[in-house]
């Protein structure tokens, strides 16, 4: 490969075009590759990013022929965010996952358990032909009001998070999927969400050292093929750039401090932590200078993104602004993972892991009553809008009770909820109360006229009324309702 810096020949023109297409991963829309991606795989573009939202997910079928025909023309890096628990993409999108997301696995804190649900992840993803997965988040999450992380970390503790990690990175990779750990340099403690601006994570090396990057280090000695760099402040350190524009954060902790030498993705630059003031192909230029070697663009960006980005990267390397020598030192990373592995691992699927979590997760909090003989409780569930990450992913347990209602948990739908309830049972189901004033209030208003009524909690159960029967299951997945369902006898 020759590598030319400064040199404005059609030869210096065409690899440094190659060496950008090198270090993107744009989306596009629907289930059939389209042909100005496939023009782009052959111009050398590292890969795609699959989205729901973009219906690249119709079903695993649709995403087999779609994989396969990527493959037809170039071995590109075919890469999802799939978590499992509240944050999925296959086929989860449409029905909650199979899987409990990373809360449950750390609330029953057993790794072994947790590194076959992962392998099972990774083995349905390989199947599809999926070979990168933005998971684990391994952030820790120390403040209960994040409004982006919260199930989605398997705790507030450094060392069992680490643990986890571990784990969950070995059983990714144990199916011939990259796994991904993010987001870097930890997104737990913060209260705001990178979709929408730059969070502040108001902690000194010491601390970071001590908390955030514990479980990043487990990762790195797990052998994570990649890590995904969050768009997070700190303040001592990047001094109001986020960490994916900075050097100091990528360059400085990642690589020399933590000495991870493998491939580092970006969050997505649609974000406006990442954008919002510089836009999309200045985001990506400034992230390749920091360090970073993958550019996830996000779900709205195709092919005008892809050429706007390749353009600024174009021109900063002939300004001399970004060296060539950078730019290929990433495209080659890049190249190495979409040749890792040769072909997909020998794990095999293995969902029965995923409800044997789910179950083992759940958290009791005094006795279940017995309902009436031949009628079942009647079931509210109190409207929870879901962050950005999550998406509008199915919840509750109204598929074990057909005529459950959800509610928005005003006044007039608490005296609704009395009047069908009735002499029946009732049950109460609530995700993430302690963010939600109207959750916990409309919660205490159907306790005080019937204390016999018992709280599911489908998120993080920081919020309990003292006294009342209360079933935590950590996470909203189809496997935490099967379980929960089964515990109350609806199942």
């Amino acid at each position: 490969m020759t590598r030319q810096t400064g040199r404005t020949g059609r030869t210096g023109d065409d690899e440094i075009s190659r060496l950008a297409r090198g270090t993107l991963l744009p989306a596009f829309a629907g289930a059939v590759p389209p042909r100005w991606l496939l023009d782009e795989l052959e111009r050398g573009l590292a890969g795609v990013t699959l989205f729901a939202i973009n219906g690249n997910v119709p079903d695993t079928e649709a995403l087999a022929a779609l994989t396969a025909g990527l493959r037809k023309v170039a071995a590109p890096l075919v890469a999802i965010d799939e978590e499992g628990g509240d944050v999925t993409r296959l086929g989860g999108h449409l029905t909650g996952s199979p899987y409990p997301g990373n809360a449950a696995l750390g609330a029953v804190d057993d790794p072994a358990l947790t590194r076959r649900v992962y392998r099972s992840l990774g083995a349905e993803l390989a199947e599809v032909g999926v070979n990168l997965n933005f998971a684990p988040s391994v952030d820790v999450n120390t403040a209960a009001d994040n409004p982006v992380i919260g199930t989605r970390s398997f705790g507030a503790d450094a060392a069992l998070v680490a643990r986890h990690a571990a784990a969950a990175v070995t059983g990714t990779q144990e199916a011939g999927v990259a796994a991904c750990a993010k987001h870097f340099p930890g997104h737990g403690a913060t209260v705001e969400d990178s979709h929408l601006g730059v969070p502040v994570v108001d902690a000194d090396l010491e601390l970071l050292d001590r908390r955030e990057f514990r479980p990043f280090r487990a990762a790195i000695e797990a052998g994570t093929r990649s890590v995904m760099t969050g768009h997070l402040d700190l303040p001592a350190i990047t001094a109001g750039v986020p960490a994916t524009l900075s050097h100091a954060a990528i360059s400085g902790l990642l690589r020399e401090r933590l000495g991870y030498d493998g491939v580092i993705v970006t969050d997505a630059l649609d974000m406006d932590g990442a954008s919002g003031a510089i836009g999309i192909p200045e985001a990506g230029v400034r992230a390749l200078l920091a360090g970073a070697d993958l550019l996830c663009l996000g779900a709205r960006e195709h092919e005008a993104s892809v050429r706007a980005t390749v353009a600024a990267v174009e021109e900063a390397v002939r300004a001399g602004r970004l060296p060539a020598e950078r730019l290929a030192d990433a495209a080659e990373r890049t190249g190495r993972l979409r040749d890792w592995p040769a072909g997909p691992g020998a794990a095999a699927v293995d969902r029965e892991a995923g409800l044997e979590a789910a179950r083992r997760a759940l958290r009791l909090t005094g006795e279940l009553p017995r309902w009436s003989s031949g009628t079942g409780p009647l079931v509210v569930e109190l409207e929870s809008t879901g962050n950005i990450a999550v998406g509008p992913t199915p919840w509750g347990l109204s598929p074990w009770a057909p005529d459950a209602v959800r509610a928005a948990g005003t006044d007039g739908d608490v005296e609704s909820v009395l009047d069908r309830a009735g002499g029946r049972g009732l049950v109460i189901v609530l995700r993430d109360a302690h963010r939600h004033a109207v959750q916990r209030s409309a919660a205490t208003a159907l306790l005080a006229a019937r204390p016999d009524a018992v709280l599911v909690e489908m998120g993080l159960p920081v919020w309990s009324p003292e006294g009342a029967v209360h079933l935590a299951t950590y996470g909203a997945a189809h496997a935490n309702a099967q379980a929960a369902a089964e515990r109350l006898g609806l199942a």
